[in-house]
């Protein structure tokens, strides 16, 4: 049977790979909310770096159990799909992809075809019905960021990477409930896996982020709850945390808007809206951890320019 080599969160905001000196500019485009606090430069600096040294964290902890390929939970924001249709989960089960660095440089990165097939065969067994790529929809434009990034952060691409897509952004899309059920699914089938092989899984995105909507705004309480949770192991809370969470009257970061591009125009489940819907790559990751799995979180930045919640955290092999 394979082995679960350990389980990782991470952010993959734009921010963490621009220069912090460019995070000012970009927040005077935006529009926050007027309570959103504003760092200056040597702050904005200062967060950078713990930026950076939480995906050193992380990497090191990679390298340190040797994984044999990644699962990636990650979101698809219109560069694979779109709404000639859009499925709310899929799995590439390609030979190998390519996508952008966040230098804008192309690369490829190897799949793992055996990982990726006993993912898919192995949902549908489960009561899931993922749809699945065996090229890339779009290969000009390749994956996207929510895949490349873990690649390009946690490893030095040589590493096969299996992409498990979860519809994040447009309505409507997965409970945290379900995200949380396609993690223990993937859980149980890697543990069926024959061989000796060694994976680890990442949630790629979120936490809370807001950036191009109106009354933008940093929601820490709903980061910290959500971190609370995964240190506690207890990965279902986190679910029913998201699911339950209700946006305040007259928020307006959380309007649904009208069809357009880049939005469905139906009604979404309950849950926060737009990005921080990335959450629920976490929930599965940490889901697909053992149960009782308590997370370490490496480090929490939270990024008012964007403004995101920056969060790093990693689940140990065999829990604790």
């Amino acid at each position: 049977m394979a082995t679960l080599a350990g389980v990782f969160g991470m952010t993959h905001s734009p921010f963490c790979y621009m220069p912090p000196e460019r995070w000012n500019e970009v927040r005077a485009s935006r529009a926050l909310r007027a309570d959103v606090p504003s760092d200056d430069a040597e702050t904005n600096r200062a967060k950078w770096q713990r930026i950076q040294a939480a995906f050193g964290a992380l990497r090191a902890r990679l390298a340190a159990v040797a994984p044999d390929a990644l699962v990636v939970f990650g979101d698809d924001q219109l560069e694979c799909f779109d709404f000639t249709n859009f499925p709310s989960f899929a799995v590439y089960v390609g030979d190998g992809f390519t996508g952008a660095l966040s230098t804008g440089t192309m690369t490829r990165v190897a799949g793992h075809r055996e990982i990726a097939v006993a993912l898919l065969t192995g949902l549908m067994q489960r009561g899931f019905d993922p749809a699945f790529s065996m090229e890339m929809p779009k290969p000009d434009r390749g994956i996207g960021h929510a895949f490349l990034r873990p690649a390009e952060s946690l490893t030095d691409l040589g590493v096969p990477i299996v992409p498990v897509f979860v519809n994040c952004y447009y309505a409507p899309q997965p409970t945290g409930l379900r995200c949380y059920q396609l993690g223990r699914a993937v859980r149980e089938i890697l543990a069926e896996l024959p061989g000796r092989l060694r994976v680890a899984v990442v949630g790629s995105g979120g936490l809370w982020h807001t950036p191009r909507a109106q009354d933008a705004h940093l929601d820490e309480t709903f980061d910290r709850a959500v971190l609370d949770c995964a240190v506690r192991g207890d990965a279902r809370g986190m679910a029913a945390y998201f699911d339950a969470y209700a946006p305040p009257p007259g928020d307006r970061s959380q309007d649904a808007g009208v069809r357009g591009q880049g939005i469905t125009g139906m009604p979404a489940p309950g849950g926060p809206r737009g990005g921080t819907r990335e959450t629920c790559n976490w929930i599965a990751a940490a889901a697909a951890a053992p149960d009782g799995a308590r997370a370490e979180v490496i480090d929490y930045v939270p990024v008012y320019a964007s403004p995101i919640g920056a969060a790093f955290a990693h689940w140990p092999p065999g829990g604790r």
